[in-house]
């Protein structure tokens, strides 16, 4: 019994003395803080958190480890450097795919976009510049040649051959066989190029996914191998016949009289080429040509150093598609003064051989040229029967006409 009243009274004062009187208190926080826990999860406001992460005054600049220790799972910072075109780790080699680390290009402004990433400045540039203003530049190009013939008609007269005539060589074989092949691979270059950059447009809802695919898939690769042939057919065309459109005094009077155009003259007085004929060699051929013939080996990844990486691909293709359909709307004036805009010109390229009054009416500079000596009537061996007959031998004056 004795024991039994002396442990009640240890017991008593545990709960009642200065001891006893601290232990509650100093629970009483830990009891607060279980008590919501024991009610269950508790929802709250996300823009009520805190600590709050911008309240720090470095917050554009922290890292993900520093994000991490205030909201875990923020991602912000990467993401913010992913866009910016911050290149990461890549366990690739560079030399095999440099842009490996690389998700989102960087911020640019190309002309006709927006300052945005790069690869959406381009599909801007494409879709609504080089698309639309490509497809209207045809259209006006076509509607015009298409008002003109109805309105004038070819140009020229015809000028009937005798068996006797006597003719002048306009085109050696060696200079038809550089511009029918040429004159090829540009026809397969364009057509593949529509096709590839409008057929969606035009083609699409006619042949279906399916076909228009395997259309566009052949033609790509008939693109790709044709851009070689036009390479070195462009060469050969531009050393070929660079010396004859040289500018000269002739030229300009050409241009002033507009080619006949503007005034009574039917026909201006030109050498072999004249003026138009020159701006076409000189700004639909050779300079865009070149500049063509680059992009697209940049595109095809035959230049080392070019096209290894996207901003490469870009600026190449908008160059390229831009340009090409600059010489694909002057070429379709070329190719209709060569045909049914001008009276004996495709005879011309396709004989290479053109009577006197043609020379005389068209190029009566290169004519008189001819007639005076200066300029061989027959540049190639193999002189037809009846111009040897009636070409003058020594000491004979050449006959006019």
């Amino acid at each position: 019994m004795k024991h039994i009243m002396w442990s009640l009274a240890l017991l008593a004062g545990l709960a009642g003395g200065p001891a006893g009187a601290q232990a509650p208190a100093a629970s009483a926080p830990d009891t607060a803080a279980a008590a919501p826990a024991a009610a269950g999860i508790q929802g709250q406001n996300i823009f009520e958190v805190k600590p709050d992460a911008s309240s720090d005054p470095k917050y554009a600049e922290q890292t993900n480890g520093e994000r991490m220790k205030v909201q875990p799972g923020n991602n912000a910072p990467m993401w913010r450097q992913v866009g910016q075109g911050v290149t990461g780790y890549s366990s690739l080699p560079t030399t095999q795919a440099p842009e490996a680390g690389n998700l989102i290009q960087p911020f640019v402004q190309y002309p006709g976009s927006r300052v945005t990433n790069a690869g959406e400045a381009w599909r801007q540039v494409r879709n609504n510049w080089i698309i639309p203003y490509g497809a209207a530049l045809f259209a006006i190009v076509l509607l015009a040649l298409g008002i003109f013939y109805f309105v004038k008609g070819p140009l020229g007269h015809e000028h009937p051959e005798g068996p006797d005539a006597r003719r002048i060589e306009r085109f050696t074989p060696f200079e038809r066989a550089a511009h029918w092949a040429n004159a090829f691979a540009f026809i397969a270059l364009a057509v593949s190029g529509i096709v590839m950059a409008f057929g969606k447009f035009f083609l699409l809802p006619v042949l279906g996914a399916t076909l228009f695919g395997w259309l566009a898939y052949a033609l790509k690769n008939v693109h790709n191998f044709m851009g070689p042939l036009f390479a070195v057919s462009l060469l050969v065309i531009v050393l070929t016949f660079i010396k004859d459109n040289i500018a000269n005094r002739a030229d300009f009077v050409w241009l002033a009289k507009g080619g006949g155009m503007l005034g009574g003259d039917h026909e201006v007085p030109s050498h072999r080429f004249n003026a138009g004929e020159k701006g076409l060699f000189w700004w639909g051929i050779t300079i865009p040509g070149i500049l063509v013939v680059a992009t697209g080996l940049v595109l095809d990844k035959l230049i080392p150093g070019f096209g290894d990486v996207r901003g490469d691909m870009q600026i190449a293709h908008m160059v390229h598609a831009t340009l090409a359909i600059w010489m694909m709307a002057l070429i379709c004036g070329h190719i209709y003064m060569g045909t049914v805009g001008m009276r004996g010109a495709y005879k011309a390229m396709k004989t290479g051989y053109v009577s006197e009054a043609w020379a005389k009416e068209h190029h009566e500079l290169w004519h008189d040229d001819v007639q005076a000596g200066k300029i061989p009537r027959q540049r190639s061996a193999g002189q037809p029967a009846a111009d040897a007959a009636a070409t003058p031998t020594a000491g004979q004056q050449p006959a006019q006409v």
